[in-house]
């Protein structure tokens, strides 16, 4: 399907005929953790004058779901350290044609915002958690504290969203020996788990990921060691592949960028926080919203045809390379958008 006919139909169709019906969007670069795979420990954050606004990113919003994206996942960085966040919560979830609202977050700030979150219209909320080891937590994340993003989790419960799931990114040697761990806490609290194979994002020095890569298939293969796992109808719209976990009401997941390429049915493109939209993770081929949307200020209609035309370039897959730990792309995951 070619790109006239994308037009045609008012859709976002890639020159593959893949539809896209989910944007990441990152909030911000910022994150009051510093985790080992996703950025260095001295940092340096984006001016705030290069950040997309908040009317931006609710512009960007309501144009990408006139275009027939119907889930809008907001990322960072650490998306609730956003200062005004709840606005842009608030704008989103009041569109009709957005079915799926969610959020990415490290849970540090969920025990102050999980019933906001709630009635602002979100419905699924990612959390990150890596390590039940509080030494170890805080060695991954540098800053973390552990009980403070457990209590985040009891308050996501607590607040009832449609589902909530922790992402783990599993690393050899650092914190493989507690997948068995992981999986036990989400089956006692009825809540999902998706365990992530490391993406090779942005040089890191102090972290070799060629001798941390630890694939899906021994996550899986550890897991039914005290577990029987099942396949699952369940979907998220994203990567995933979920089994359900018999006799519990957990489901697992695996995102396995390496192991099992999914490409092929890519129906997600992302946009960074200072408005340069992905359309693929592990590549660099890019458009600057912030550009279009800053020239033409407030024309949907301009911003519409820039992300229609944007279908053109999105390619068939990722280059990602885990030979010598030598990443393909040099943006780090707090710039890309978790």
């Amino acid at each position: 399907m070619d790109i006239l006919k994308a037009q045609d139909t008012n859709l976002l169709i890639d020159k593959f005929g893949r539809q896209v019906t989910y944007v990441r969007l990152s909030i911000t670069d910022r994150c009051d953790f510093r985790c080992q795979y996703c950025m260095s420990e001295d940092m340096k954050f984006l001016p705030r004058e290069k950040l997309l606004t908040l009317e931006e990113m609710s512009l960007l919003g309501e144009t990408f779901a006139s275009l027939g994206v119907n889930k809008i996942r907001i990322t960072g960085g650490e998306p609730l350290v956003r200062k005004n966040i709840m606005l842009l919560f608030q704008r989103l979830g009041k569109i009709d044609s957005i079915k799926d609202l969610t959020l990415t977050t490290n849970g540090s700030q969920l025990a102050k915002y999980a019933s906001e979150l709630k009635n602002a219209g979100v419905t699924r909320i990612n959390i990150s958690l890596d390590s039940l080891q509080e030494n170890r937590f805080h060695d991954i994340t540098r800053t973390g504290n552990l009980y403070q993003v457990l209590g985040g989790i009891d308050a996501a419960i607590e607040a009832g969203f449609r589902q909530i799931k922790l992402n783990a990114v599993i690393m050899k040697n650092h914190n493989h020996d507690e997948i068995l761990d992981l999986t036990e806490f989400v089956v006692n609290r009825g809540i999902d788990i998706s365990f992530i194979e490391e993406m090779p994002l942005g040089s890191v020095s102090s972290h070799d990921r060629d001798k941390t890569y630890y694939s899906s298939d021994d996550v899986k293969s550890d897991i039914e060691k005290r577990f029987l796992l099942t396949s699952s109808a369940k979907t998220s719209a994203g990567p995933s592949r979920y089994y359900d976990i018999e006799g519990t009401e957990s489901s697992v997941g695996f995102i396995s960028p390496h192991s099992h390429n999914f490409c092929e049915s890519c129906n997600r493109v992302r946009v960074t926080a200072e408005g340069r939209l992905l359309l693929c993770l592990g590549q660099e081929h890019s458009v600057d919203l912030r550009d279009t949307m800053r020239r033409y200020p407030g024309d949907a209609d301009m911003l519409r045809t820039t992300l229609i035309e944007s279908m053109h370039i999105k390619p068939e897959g990722h280059d990602f390379n885990t030979d010598g730990g030598v990443p393909v792309i040099l943006r780090h995951m707090n710039m890309t958008g978790g």
